[in-house]
């Protein structure tokens, strides 16, 4: 009956592999409530919300986005493994999650929860707490939601959660201070404080994402701006107001009246991970899979184009994206070496050396018409 308990960890007499444990997490998360969404229990990614599910039936819609994304990647991986029927229950489950999501959009946005008696948490009925930008930002993130949707929900993000005076993209708001509604300790906070409707710098970076993987280019380079700390220090009276180091990402960044772009909890390396992340991957388009990578930026359209010297082991490569009809997405052509492959699937070198990829931006050319120019230049 405690709501808490602190132990000291032992050593378990059972031992499995990393994929072993990785299954068993997913197989916890499959335990849905009354809406067919996964239970958020004691709390989710927002621990400051946890008394919203403390008697076994509230739901958390980000939870749902998340084990969306997950179970689409661990299906196949279970196939790999031998494991049909997991990976056929698993493709089953993401499916029915799907169709369950689309229960939770309130109108203009997603909601973010329910509680154990069915009120819902983040929607515009709610006098605080109205809209949180998790379950906006992984509508899109997790592919699960319909394209109009996903970007009228961002639409609604800019709208209420984006706040260029402070120079702060807020988690959630109005911050949870004098209602009835009551979701954890998260109320416990100043409002515009931390996670009651300041910055959360890693939710932030989630917006970011969600802004490149819809294409929008331009914006989701200037909330990055927004975001990176060493816009916050370029002037005497800024750094007196953010008041934090300019070379470390901070957790949190204060809406609160009288802190307002006021920095807090710095050297937060989730946040940190994220921006790095969001920034090489999102927003340059390079990202490792396995034994190939890919090339896909989502730029600002002023870009006319940038370079990547990038190391994997001994293998360096140089690589050029131009960008000569300022677009802010699109992949016309890629070359590794001068001959022509898909910037999806570029094969990485196992001789080491030093390669050179050549990105040109532009209209993308259709499966058919890419074919025959693979084939006429070969």
């Amino acid at each position: 009956g405690e709501a808490e308990s602190y132990g000291l960890p032992e050593v378990s007499t059972e031992s499995a592999s990393l994929f072993d444990h990785a299954i068993r997490a997913v197989e916890r998360a499959l335990v849905m409530g009354p809406h067919g969404l996964p239970l958020i229990g004691s709390c989710d990614w927002n621990d400051g919300y946890d008394r919203v599910g403390p008697k076994g039936r509230g739901e958390s819609v980000f939870v749902g986005w998340f084990l969306h994304a997950v179970l689409g990647t661990w299906a196949p991986l279970c196939e790999e493994r031998g494991d049909p029927a997991r990976a056929a229950r698993f493709r089953v489950e993401r499916a029915r999650i799907g169709a369950m999501l689309e229960q939770a959009w309130d109108g203009e946005w997603y909601r973010r929860a329910y509680f154990d008696d069915g009120t819902p948490l983040g929607s515009s009925q709610s006098e605080e707490g109205r809209i949180d930008s998790v379950a906006q930002s992984w509508a899109v993130l997790s592919g699960a939601a319909p394209r109009k949707r996903a970007e009228r929900a961002m639409d609604s993000v800019r709208t209420h959660l984006v706040r260029r005076a402070s120079r702060t993209v807020l988690l959630l708001t109005p911050p949870f201070d004098r209602s009835d509604l009551d979701p954890g300790y998260i109320k416990g906070y100043v409002p515009g404080v931390r996670e009651n409707g300041g910055q959360y710098t890693h939710a932030a970076l989630w917006v970011v994402l969600a802004l490149a993987r819809l294409g929008s280019g331009d914006e989701a380079v200037e909330l990055f701006h927004i975001l990176n700390p060493v816009n916050h220090s370029r002037t005497p009276a800024e750094v007196r107001r953010y008041m934090t180091e300019p070379y470390a990402v901070a957790g949190d960044v204060y809406d609160h009246p009288a802190h307002s772009g006021r920095g807090g909890w710095t050297w937060y390396t989730g946040s940190a991970a994220w921006m790095h992340r969001v920034a090489v991957e999102g927003i340059l388009g390079l990202e490792r899979r396995g034994a190939s990578f890919r090339v896909d930026p989502c730029i600002p359209s002023s870009w006319p184009g940038f370079t990547i010297d990038w190391r994997v082991g001994t293998t360096s490569y140089a690589i050029s994206v131009e960008n000569p009809e300022h677009r802010c997405r699109g992949v016309a052509s890629a070359e590794l070496d001068g001959e022509p492959v898909d910037s999806r699937e570029i094969p990485l070198a196992a001789s080491g050396g030093r390669h050179v990829v050549k990105v040109v931006m532009g209209a993308v050319p259709s499966p058919s018409s890419a074919a025959l120019l693979a084939s006429t230049r070969s």
